[in-house]
């Protein structure tokens, strides 16, 4: 993976903060937020897989959208806790390279996941009889095994970028992992262009994914006028769960990704709900108004 027109064989992470104090506390916080996210998120995973009153599409995509957010996370949050305890936060060019593959890897895929899961719901909610039909077993295989390459494509399409340019001077990454944004900073050659080749891909995956979501939900909310009471307020409470999710992590995509790369002081505080509180979130979310989610909970 090594660049090898590269100087530069370490970056240099700045992190959250340089107080001590403050440094301290993040780190207690954080370790709680992950410890949290990998018991909520595999929770889930087993209790999926263990109930098969939960073998339907809306809960294989939900299953796979657990198993991202512990991945997601764990690209990210276990380096920042190591690094809280040491003074010098470096991260080798090799590792740098992976970290940057797989968080572009499990949130491109998690974005075409969420677009997945809104149309499962489009479904659900305004076409039930022809549900089983439109989403049976077959076309969840085809829409993960696709999503999942989608991701892959993505994430190697951006990595690649960012390994063919020079790196031979500034190494100071003004964040607490490496992103694509951030490292194509510091590369020793004029970036325009690969910053509009970024803003293309992953910004316009973001807007394009964020317009389609919301459009559906606008369907589908449109579509509950004419649902009984009952039927109505349950649809509702899982398309306000599914937007929360959409709004937190697509937020931080398309406000990261559909700009050049300049640092503002609101990158960092944006990262961290990107990286940490939306995996934490999501079980939460997806689980708290969920009566059979409850109750295979209990049955477990």
């Amino acid at each position: 993976l090594l660049n090898q027109t590269s100087l530069v064989t370490y970056f240099w992470l700045r992190g959250l903060s340089v107080n001590q104090k403050a440094q301290i506390a993040m780190f207690s916080m954080f370790l709680i937020f992950y410890v949290l996210t990998l018991i909520g998120n595999i929770l889930i995973v087993i209790t999926i897989i263990y109930d098969h009153r939960l073998h339907t599409p809306m809960y294989f995509f939900l299953n796979n959208l657990s198993f991202i957010d512990v991945c997601h996370s764990t690209v990210t949050v276990p380096k920042m806790l190591r690094d809280t305890w040491s003074e010098e936060k470096l991260i080798s060019f090799d590792a740098c390279v992976t970290q940057m593959f797989f968080l572009h890897l499990f949130a491109c895929t998690e974005i075409f996941l969420l677009t997945v899961m809104a149309y499962d719901r489009y479904v659900a909610i305004c076409k039930p009889l022809q549900y089983m039909i439109v989403m049976n077993w077959k076309v969840c295989m085809l829409l993960a095994v696709a999503l999942w390459t989608g991701g892959t494509i993505h994430s190697i399409a951006l990595t690649s970028l960012t390994i063919k340019l020079p790196y031979c001077g500034p190494d100071e990454i003004d964040n607490y992992f490496c992103d694509v944004p951030q490292v194509i900073k510091l590369a020793c050659t004029d970036t325009h262009v690969i910053e509009i080749l970024i803003v293309s891909n992953s910004g316009l995956i973001s807007v394009v994914c964020f317009v389609v979501l919301v459009v559906s939900y606008a369907v589908i909310l449109v579509s509950l006028r004419q649902q009984i009471f009952k039927g109505r307020r349950k649809a509702l409470s899982t398309c306000a769960a599914h937007l929360t999710v959409v709004t937190l992590f697509l937020g931080h995509c398309i406000f990261i990704y559909s700009r050049p790369s300049t640092s503002l002081p609101e990158d960092k505080v944006v990262s961290v709900f990107f990286t940490a509180v939306t995996p934490l979130l999501n079980p939460i979310i997806y689980t708290l108004r969920n009566e059979e989610m409850k109750s295979a909970f209990n049955k477990l």
